[in-house]
């Protein structure tokens, strides 16, 4: 795809943004060639490559639970807007 194709201008309309006309030109550049990297990476031979979720092996990578210091309760309602009964008060959000 060309950088003529790209309308980066539109783009940043949709996101709401206002964008000087350097910086849509300077976009539709960066644009271009990330697109145009893109182009070149579905070239590859990935005929006998296996899908992977990582680069490398990742296995068991969770740290272990361990009781750790913390806020007390009351440290941790001091700074509530609203609390009563040791427990936060917040605005209902479902009928």
């Amino acid at each position: 795809m060309s950088s003529s194709h790209l309308d980066v201008a539109y783009v940043a309309q949709l996101a709401r943004l206002n964008l000087t006309a350097e910086e849509t030109a300077l976009f539709q550049t960066q644009l271009a060639e990330v697109l145009a990297h893109a182009a070149r990476l579905q070239e590859l031979d990935l005929e006998n490559v296996e899908p992977a979720a990582h680069a490398a092996p990742a296995v068991n990578v969770f740290r272990q639970d361990e009781t750790r210091p913390s806020l007390t309760q009351e440290e941790a309602l001091r700074n509530a807007p609203r609390a009563a009964n040791d427990l936060f008060i917040v605005t209902k959000v479902l009928e």
